[in-house]
């Protein structure tokens, strides 16, 4: 087995164990298992080649799937004047002061 895949499977044990931890750990676990899984992908991809490299990410996403959709979600509400216009729009109440459903 290749020295890389060996630790790709560490850092999927160690993602699991982070997953099991309190949550108030789980945003400072998920910067290390990124800045720790890129270095790694890339190591992978050179010793396996570009498809098990494609798998590879594809299987660090699926484990941090809620970091990247958060990221996102964050940038969108705080991303610039187009973000703050329609997070302002969505809150305010509409003109006949009563909530329609």
């Amino acid at each position: 087995m290749p020295l890389s895949i060996f630790f790709a499977g560490l850092w999927c044990l160690a993602a699991g164990i982070a997953g099991l931890a309190p949550q108030r750990f789980h945003w400072g676990a998920v910067w290390v298992l990124i800045v720790a899984g890129i270095p790694l992908l890339g190591y992978v991809t050179y010793e396996n080649g570009p498809v098990i490299g494609l798998l590879a990410l594809f299987g660090g996403i699926s484990v941090l799937r809620w970091a990247p959709r958060l990221l996102a979600l964050s940038e969108r509400w705080t991303g610039g004047a187009e973000g703050a216009s329609g997070r302002d729009a969505v809150r305010q109440e509409p003109e006949g002061g009563a909530w329609t459903g």
